[in-house]
């Protein structure tokens, strides 16, 4: 191991993922390198900040304590250290955040959309309890045929949002909005009608149920319309708030 190689085996040797040969050359690097010491001391917090991760590795028994130099010097160092430390910090806080999004199972990347119709019988429980206890309100639409119920629940984020949807033909693409009272629409969730659609003859279930959520409070929602997406988009139902 080069002297300009070990000064960068810091985080990998914190990590714990240096091999034994290479771990022995940087302990060896590191009882007389001043900027390495700091550096390793400097990526011990990062086992307390990222939890469940284990301790980082810290200095090695029995190195000596580095040499005091003056004050001047080390202000220096740590301006220098300070920028590749941070890069390091973020890069390895990134990898763990992707981690823990493969890990989590029923977690999607980019969620400015709604969430997609509850399919799992704990969020299925979910729609019907918000259904059963929210506060809620039924309409149809004539020249459509459509019908349904929407019930909704305050949070501190905004409202928590179910609609049983009934007597839809597709196949069509179709959202759920909130609209406040100026006029501005809120989406709460999206889903697609398949061509035999719900609650008609042949319709292979009666109703559509879905779950989602808008961040405006139920005081600021006038009413809830049930929208086509794509050309030719149109209201197939509206609901009172």
């Amino acid at each position: 191991m080069t002297a300009p190689a070990a000064h960068v085996d810091v985080g990998a040797y914190a990590l714990g993922l240096l091999e034994e040969p290479d771990r022995r050359a940087f302990e060896a690097h590191l009882s007389s390198c001043l900027p390495c010491h700091e550096e390793l001391a400097a990526l011990s917090g990062v086992a307390a900040t990222l939890d469940g991760i284990g301790p980082i590795a810290e200095a090695p028994g029995g190195l000596p304590e580095p040499a005091p130099v003056p004050e001047l010097l080390h202000r220096r160092i740590r301006r220098e250290r300070r920028g590749r430390t941070a890069r390091a910090l973020v890069g390895a806080a990134a990898g763990l955040v992707l981690l823990a999004g493969a890990l989590g199972a029923g977690y999607t990347a980019g969620t400015d959309r709604s969430p997609a119709p509850a399919r799992s019988p704990g969020a299925a429980d979910g729609a019907a309890a918000l259904l059963r206890d929210g506060h809620r309100t039924t309409a149809s639409d004539a020249g459509t045929g459509a019908s349904g119920t929407v019930a909704t629940q305050g949070t501190p984020w905004g409202s928590r949002v179910a609609l049983q949807l009934s007597k839809v033909r597709g196949p069509l693409e179709c959202e759920l909005v909130a609209v406040d009272g100026a006029g501005r629409a809120h989406t709460v969730a999206g889903w697609s009608v398949p061509a035999k659609g719900y609650g008609l003859p042949g319709s292979p279930q009666p109703r559509l149920t879905v779950q989602g959520g808008a961040a405006i409070k139920p005081a600021d929602i006038r009413r809830f319309e049930v929208r086509t997406l794509g050309p030719g988009g149109r209201t197939l139902l509206s609901v009172p708030a």
